[in-house]
């Protein structure tokens, strides 16, 4: 099968989603200019330097109440600062459950029972309870094209690591199984690793 996106699938359900899989899920946290919390996840998201360490996450939907975005996005260019908080598959639930779209006064931290504690660089909440969280200093939001898409990109100036995850030295996925997302309503979990050696070790 081949299609032109511009042209349509056919298909019962999108496929783009599927294929590009597994996505590392960003629970981002933020908050506005008057001091309110908010936290959503997202699916387009990663790590995307070393040196400094440097993250992004793709926002591709409105708001009405956010003149053609979202209360992350929104929160963000306010403040200038938001939190990656990294999920367990142990919080699936109440991830999924903040993933709703809210009025923007509404804390999800509060909606779904998830404890919030302060960050240590930056003015945010984070989850308690994650294995770990990225507190991140806004460096460009790049509007690309189509309606409300939007990609924010930030430097990691904070780094929290649960300390039951580190394992002789090394922050041990399996300990929390990590969170993913696949295509359509689909999610799995890193429950085993391997490794490879370079061609240049």
């Amino acid at each position: 099968m081949f299609y032109r996106p511009e042209d349509g699938h056919g298909l019962p359900h999108n496929p783009f989603n599927a294929v590009v899989t597994p996505r590392p899920i960003g629970w981002i946290s933020s908050r506005d200019g008057q001091g309110r919390d908010n936290l959503a996840p997202y699916s387009f998201f990663n790590a995307v330097a070393y040196v400094p360490p440097q993250v992004m996450f793709a926002s591709t939907a409105a708001k009405d109440d956010r003149d053609g975005t979202k209360d992350s996005v929104g929160n963000i260019r306010e403040t200038g600062v938001f939190c990656v908080n990294v999920v367990e598959y142990a919080m699936r639930d109440v991830m999924n459950l903040s993933s709703g779209t809210y009025p923007r006064e509404v804390d999800e931290f509060d909606h779904a029972g998830i404890a919030k504690t302060e960050c240590e660089t930056i003015a945010c909440s984070r989850v308690a309870a994650a294995p770990a969280n990225l507190e991140c200093r806004l460096t460009r939001i790049v509007q690309l094209p189509g309606a409300a898409n939007f990609v924010v990109f930030g430097e990691v100036i904070g780094v929290h690591l649960r300390d039951d995850c580190l394992i002789d030295g090394r922050f041990d996925v399996t300990r929390f199984q990590p969170l993913a997302r696949l295509g359509y309503r689909d999610y799995a979990r890193v429950t085993e690793v391997f490794s490879l050696a370079r061609p240049d070790d």
